[in-house]
């Protein structure tokens, strides 16, 4: 089905014609001042420098033409040349039944043919989940549902840091401290000797303790950076070892990442480029690209347009280790052998923006990626405390993502133990793990990512307010209507008429909502999803609050409500999915 705005364009762009004007002018959006029409058009100020007439008199000109159309209610010039629109009760009547009769309720299907990389998490083995890798996976998550609701198939990449300095750094620190495990013995033989057992808990500690170490100690620091090019040239120790350390890390990061409901397709990490670093180097090699200085082998990237300073990117160090500049751009050329895809978004902190135009204008040189594949850039902002700084425990130290899920979790038991809404506990501890996730994630995502935000818990576990537990009350209000109503949700909803102004404004956004996915997945920006949500939820409380449903006398109108509840509650739970936030059946 085509949006509404596309046929009122359509509409609008003929009467411009017709009175001798341009068809670009006839450009309809939504209003913007709802309280004074639904639809609008402003071309005729443009019009008015080019035909240099008043831009109200062009307005009036078209809406003379267009004031016979049975689409419209009403149709206005108002001052100084807006074209202010109001459709008829049948026109959205009509569109209504497409909607309900289309398996996609309106979202646009884009390119299913396309394949879409869509990378993020980003976390390093050997490490716990901190509130850094907070952002990465709930925008990540939800553009890869975005994509996919949208009509595209998505991979989504873990992408984990297993490869560099971090892996040095933990296994000189466990060199040290435990010298005579026989995988720091020359003569090491992985098919007959063992690496000690060892948990997931001493890996957490190990990583901070060695990185402070290495920040203080010019030698450890040295040591690790060697451990660092021998496991990357694969020494059978150190080998064996980081084989252990990744496979105790990946279930610990699984559990991380199914407490957000965060989940991927693709769980690479940097090592798993490692085969194609040799061949990369020999490729760019070959095209002249590479160049020593001070020892490293870099890249010129800059050129002639460029403003700011464009630093070369280095590809080979000069202790001769492979950096993650390096894996990223080998990662390209796995991904480009193993899927071809036709985009690839990177969802990573923004502050990444100068090393990710360095790699892609390495990719394009070298010619690894072809020319129509996308390598877009999604940079986000921070999530900061109520200082305005990055989020930090009380005593100043970066916060565990698990130690920070619970203690959003914590904070939403205590709002349902305040209230009446659930008395079994084995229920509530469920329901507010769930209103937990979904205050973290639309209090994050209905912020445009690419910036700052604060996190404010008593504000994000309301149950009033653009608050993620807002909208899944309003579902389980939903839920409670129909319940009561023993009505089929099963059951096509048909509405027999628009009874009243809130019922038409309700319709109206569930109508709208479809050119709200497309915007968001033109741009990349699940904000729009999440503010739309909260605008249908808004609007089916204004619905539900002038009219007594189940109280109705008259049966098509109660039936007629009910069948717009039922499709309210699909729209919304549609929004929800891309949001990553799971709806609960009462609260």
């Amino acid at each position: 089905m085509e949006f509404i705005t596309i046929l009122l364009t359509k509409i609008i762009s003929d009467a411009f014609v017709q009175c001798g004007y341009d068809a670009a002018l006839g450009l309809t959006t939504v209003s913007d001042r709802p309280e004074l029409c639904q639809y609008q058009c402003n071309g005729a100020l443009s019009g008015a420098k080019i035909y240099k007439l008043p831009p109200v008199k062009i307005a009036q000109n078209v809406v003379d033409v267009l004031a016979k159309n049975a689409k419209f209610a009403s149709v206005t010039a108002v001052a100084p040349g807006f074209i202010n629109i109001v459709l008829t009760d049948e026109f959205i009547m009509e569109n209504y039944s497409l909607l309900i009769n289309d398996q996609n309720l309106g979202i646009k299907q884009i390119d299913k043919e396309k394949t879409i990389i869509v990378d993020y998490g980003g976390p390093n083995i050997a490490k716990p989940l901190h509130i850094g890798h907070l952002r990465a996976a709930i925008i990540g998550e939800s553009v890869k549902r975005l994509a996919r609701k949208t009509g595209y198939n998505v991979l989504g990449d873990v992408h984990m840091g297993d490869w560099g300095m971090p892996m040095g750094l933990v296994i000189a620190e466990m060199e040290e401290r435990y010298p005579d495990w026989q995988c720091f013995y020359n003569g090491f033989i992985p098919e007959i000797d063992e690496i000690p057992d060892f948990s997931v808990d001493l890996l957490n500690e190990i990583y901070p303790f060695a990185s402070k170490k290495s920040k203080e100690n010019v030698e450890f620091r040295n040591k690790a950076g060697k451990i660092t090019k021998e496991l990357q040239n694969q020494h059978a120790g150190y080998f064996a070892l980081w084989k252990k350390i990744r496979e105790i890390s990946i279930p610990d990061m699984k559990k991380s990442y199914d407490s957000l409901g965060v989940e991927f397709d693709i769980w690479y990490g940097e090592s798993d480029a490692d085969p194609y670093i040799a061949p990369l180097i020999e490729l760019l090699t070959e095209k002249g690209l590479l160049y020593e200085s001070d020892g490293a082998m870099i890249i010129d990237v800059k050129t002639d347009s460029d403003k700011a300073p464009m630093p070369p990117i280095m590809i080979v160090k000069s202790d001769k280790s492979v950096n993650y500049a390096t894996t990223d751009v080998a990662t390209i050329v796995q991904r480009e052998k193993d899927y071809q895809p036709d985009k690839i978004w990177y969802c990573v902190d923004r502050r990444q923006d100068l090393h990710f135009s360095q790699v892609f204008r390495c990719v394009r040189m070298a010619e690894i990626a072809k020319d129509s594949t996308e390598l877009e850039f999604l940079g986000f902002g921070t999530m900061n405390g109520s200082d305005g700084k990055p989020y930090k425990t009380r005593d100043g130290g970066v916060m565990q993502l698990s130690d920070f899920i619970n203690m959003v979790i914590d904070g939403a038991m205590k709002k349902l133990d305040s209230s009446d809404f659930v008395s079994d506990t084995e229920q509530k501890i469920e329901i507010a793990k769930k209103l937990g996730i979904a205050a973290i994630k639309f209090g994050d995502l209905v912020n445009f990512r690419a910036k700052d935000y604060i996190f404010d818990l008593d504000k994000f576990i309301s149950f009033e307010g653009k608050t993620g537990i807002y909208i899944l009350y309003t579902v389980t209000r939903i839920n409670s209507i129909l319940k009561k109503a023993e009505f089929d949700e099963a059951v096509t909803p048909m509405i027999t008429g628009i009874y009243s102004d809130v019922e038409r404004d309700l319709i109206l956004s569930i109508l709208q909502s479809g050119e709200v996915y497309e915007r968001a997945i033109n741009e990349k920006a699940p904000h729009y999803i999440a503010e739309n949500v909260y605008r249908l939820s808004v609007n089916f409380s204004r619905f539900y609050h002038e009219n007594y449903i189940l109280n109705e006398e008259n049966q098509i109108k109660r039936s007629s409500w009910l069948a717009l509840s039922v499709l309210t509650k699909k729209v919304i739970l549609n929004h929800l999915y891309i949001l990553g936030i799971e709806p609960v059946d009462h609260m």
